[in-house]
């Protein structure tokens, strides 16, 4: 059975930088769409940033376009999410999740297109 683990949160100053990495267990990982999500105190879950199964085709949220990049290494099978100039908003549990039934060579952007999902890290912006 596969596996997400995230790793690489932490505490930043606003406008810094962290990259989130999510690895996971399993061959089949390369095939798989993925995403990454984050979900505030208080608040609903909230879709960042998917990728397709080659790593060619990618789409951003918004709320992290230009500042947020998604990228994979299938040979490590791990993704990764790079966050720059972040702001004390940014501050989440932030998921890595794989859509690992029915998928194609696509990405996919809510959270019920993932099957599975990882158990997060916490990265806190101080302002």
């Amino acid at each position: 059975q596969v596996q997400l683990v995230e790793s690489g949160g932490g505490l930043v100053q606003a406008g810094g930088s962290l990259r989130l990495s999510c690895a996971a267990s399993g061959r089949t990982f390369r095939t798989y769409p993925l995403g990454w999500f984050r979900q505030a105190s208080g608040k609903e879950l909230e879709f960042l940033a998917a990728i397709n199964w080659s790593g060619q085709n990618t789409y951003y949220a918004d709320s992290v376009n230009g500042r947020f990049t998604i990228s994979r290494d299938n040979a490590k099978s791990t993704v990764y999410l790079q966050m720059n100039s972040l702001k004390s908003e940014d501050t989440a549990v932030y998921y890595c999740a794989a859509r690992t039934t029915y998928y194609t060579d696509n990405y996919y952007y809510t959270s019920d297109d993932y099957q599975l999902w990882g158990q997060g890290t916490k990265v806190t912006v101080s302002s």
